[in-house]
C-alpha cells in the first residue's frame, strides 16, 4: 500500500536512449526485488481471476524512477538483498528468492488501493508479482510510489499491516499506523501509512489482528525468505585494527544494518587541529528527505573514554565543529531513536566526512598542585601566532566546564581557593590572535579542607576579571584606592565574574555583603 524511505548508493548505472535506468543496490546479493517500470504482460495465475492482462509502462521520468529506486533501496539497505530495475538481474535470481513489483497506471482491475500483493509471495517460486498503481499515488509522486513499493515488497517477504491502538487495546484507532511528528524526524512504519512522514522504518509493533499481535518486522524478513542481514562493514571495536581515517580529512560511507550495529573509526591527530565533522544519512534531498537512519555520533579518547555524544533532536544528521589536541581518537556511528520512534528501525546508510585546519596553537600543557588550601595551576603554550586570551575553566565532573577566570595572555600560572571540599577538574581555553581556539589537557586536583568562616573566595591578582566564589547570595561595592565607587550590584551563590578591563591598572577594594557577613578584599589589577 505504501511506504517512505531514503536513497541508496547506486552501484550500477547505465542509461540508454528510450530505456529504463538500470540500477542495482547490492549486486552481490542473490535475493532480488525487481522494480518493473516498463510494463508487463501478466500471465494466468492468482491475479485477475486467472485472466491474462497487460500492465502499461509507468510513464515516469528517469529522474523519478531513480528517486523511487533510491528510496526503496534504502529501506532494504540493512538486508542481503538487491533492489534492481534491470530485468536481466531479476531473471538470473533463483525463483524462490525474487519478486517483481510492477509500477503501472493500469489500476482499474483492482480498485480502491495504491498497491496490492500477497503476503509471503517472495518465496513462492512462481513469479507472482506485486503491483503499485502510480496513477493513484500523487498521482505519480516519486515519494508516494516509493513508499508503496517498499510497503508491497514488505508484504511479499511476510509482513502484515501495522496498526495503532488506543489505551483500551480494542479496535484500532488507525488501521494503517500514520506515525508521529512533523519535520525531518517525523516517523511512520513502512507497514503502516508513511506517505506523510519523512522518516519511515521497519517496526516492531501491533498489527490489524490486535494490539497484542505484535509483528517483529526485522525478525520475519531475515528468517523467512532465504536471506538475512548484509555483512557488517565496520567493527565496533576500538583498537589497533579499527579502520583509520586520514588526519588531513576523510570521507567514508557505511551502513548500520542491525539494532546492535555500531561502526568505529580511528583518527590520529599529529597536532592541535580544528575539525569539521559531518555524519549524514543517505537521502534524496534537502532536510535529509527520505532518510531512514537517525544518526548518533560519539567521540572517544585513546583509552576508550567517551568524550562527547552528538545526537541532535531536530535533525537526523550530525554536524560537529571541535578542536582536537594531538592524539588518537575514535569516532563511533550508531542508529538512534528520537522523540517519535525508538532505535529499532533506525537503520540505513550514511556518509562520514571530516575536514581539518591545523591550528597555530600547537600545544597547551597544564599542570597543578595543591598547597596551603589553594589550587595552583601552571602551564606552557607553544604557538605560531600570538596568544590573545587565556581562560581558566573548572568542572566538578570533568565534563561540564565553566569559566573560572580570564588571565593575561602572557600569564603562566593561576592560584585559586575553592569552597568545595571535593576535588575539581581544570583546563585552559586558549584563543590566538587570529581567532582560533585550543584547549589544554584536563587535570584533577583533590579537594581541600574548608578554610575559616569566610563566605567568599576572591581572586586578588587579576588581569581583566574579578572572580568571586560565594557560598551564599551577596551584594558588592567596588571602589578605587581613593574611595570612588566604580560599580555595585548583586552576585549569586557559586561562581561570579566582574569584568573591569576598562579600568586602569592599580589597587581596588571590593566589599562583599551577605546576611551574616561583610568581607573586604584588596584587588591588584596588573
Amino acid at each position: 500500500m505504501k511506504k517512505i524511505t531514503l536513497p541508496l548508493i547506486v552501484l550500477l548505472l547505465s542509461l540508454t536512449a528510450a530505456a529504463i535506468p538500470k540500477l542495482s543496490s547490492y549486486p552481490s546479493a542473490t535475493a532480488t526485488i525487481f522494480l518493473d517500470f516498463d510494463g508487463h504482460n501478466v500471465s494466468p495465475g492468482v491475479w485477475n481471476g486467472g485472466v491474462p492482462f497487460a500492465c502499461a509502462p509507468s510513464g515516469l521520468s528517469d529522474l523519478a524512477i531513480t528517486e523511487i529506486f533510491n528510496r526503496t533501496a534504502e529501506d532494504f539497505r540493512p538486508f542481503d538483498i538487491n533492489i534492481t530495475t534491470d530485468s536481466t538481474v531479476f531473471l538470473a535470481a533463483p525463483l524462490n528468492k525474487r519478486v517483481r513489483v510492477i509500477i503501472t497506471p493500469t489500476s482499474a482491475w483492482f480498485p480502491g488501493v495504491g498497491g496490492v500483493s500477497y503476503v509471503g509471495s517472495f518465496a513462492w517460486g512462481d513469479d507472482t508479482p506485486a503491483f503499485v498503481f502510480c496513477d493513484r499515488l500523487g498521482p505519480n509522486s516519486p515519494k508516494m510510489v516509493a513508499e508503496c513499493c517498499s510497503h508491497e515488497s514488505g508484504h511479499t517477504v511476510g509482513l502484515s499491516h501495522q496498526s495503532k491502538y488506543g489505551s483500551d487495546c480494542a479496535t484500532p484507532i488507525e488501521q494503517y499506523n500514520l506515525g508521529l511528528g512533523t519535520g525531518e524526524p517525523a516517523w511512520a512504519p513502512i507497514m503502516g501509512n508513511s506517505y506523510y512522514r519523512n522518516m519511515s522504518s521497519w517496526n516492531n509493533g501491533p498489527t490489524q489482528y490486535g494490539c497484542t499481535a505484535v509483528q517483529d518486522n526485522l525478525a520475519i524478513i531475515t528468517s523467512s525468505n532465504g536471506f538475512g542481514y548484509r555483512a557488517d562493514d565496520y567493527s565496533e571495536t576500538m583498537n589497533a585494527s579499527t579502520t583509520a581515517l586520514a588526519s588531513g580529512g576523510f570521507l567514508k560511507s557505511g551502513v548500520i544494518s542491525t539494532n546492535s550495529d555500531k561502526d568505529a573509526f580511528k583518527l590520529t591527530v599529529p597536532q592541535n587541529t580544528n575539525f569539521h565533522i559531518t555524519a549524514v544519512p543517505f537521502n534524496v534531498g534537502t532536510g535529509n528527505n527520505g532518510a531512514d537512519l537517525d544518526i548518533k555520533l560519539e567521540i572517544y579518547n585513546n583509552s576508550g573514554t567517551l568524550i562527547n555524544t552528538y545526537d541532535p533532536a531536530e535533525t537526523m544528521g550530525v554536524t560537529v565543529d571541535t578542536i582536537l589536541n594531538a592524539g588518537t581518537y575514535y569516532l563511533k556511528i550508531d542508529g538512534s531513536g528520537n522523540v517519535n520512534t525508538g532505535e529499532y528501525g533506525s537503520l540505513g546508510s550514511y556518509t562520514l566526512t571530516g575536514t581539518s585546519l591545523i591550528l597555530p596553537i600547537k600545544d597547551v600543557s597544564l599542570s597543578g598542585t595543591v598547597n596551603n588550601n589553594k589550587h595552583n595551576l601552571s602551564w606552557s603554550i607553544i604557538a605560531d601566532e600570538p596568544v590573545k586570551t587565556i581562560e581558566v575553566q573548572i568542572a566538578a565532573d570533568g565534563v561540564n566546564f565553566k569559566s573560572l577566570a580570564s588571565v593575561a595572555a602572557a600569564a603562566k600560572q593561576f592560584s585559586y581557593s575553592p569552597f568545595e571540599t571535593q576535588g575539581q577538574y581544570y583546563r585552559l581555553k586558549i584563543t590566538s590572535a587570529i581567532g582560533q581556539e585550543a584547549y589544554s589537557n584536563t587535570i584533577f586536583l583533590k579537594g581541600i579542607s574548608a578554610a575559616g568562616d569566610n563566605n567568599f573566595k576572591v581572586s586578588t591578582f587579576i588581569q581583566q576579571e574579578i572572580t568571586v566564589n560565594a557560598s551564599v547570595p551577596y551584594q558588592y561595592l567596588l571602589s578605587d584606592i581613593n574611595g570612588r565607587v566604580i560599580r555595585k550590584g548583586r552576585g549569586v551563590k557559586g561562581f561570579n565574574s566582574l569584568n573591569i578591563s576598562s579600568q586602569p591598572a592599580g589597587m581596588y577594594i571590593i566589599q562583599l555583603f551577605s546576611n551574616n557577613q561583610q568581607q573586604s578584599e584588596r584587588i591588584i589589577k596588573q
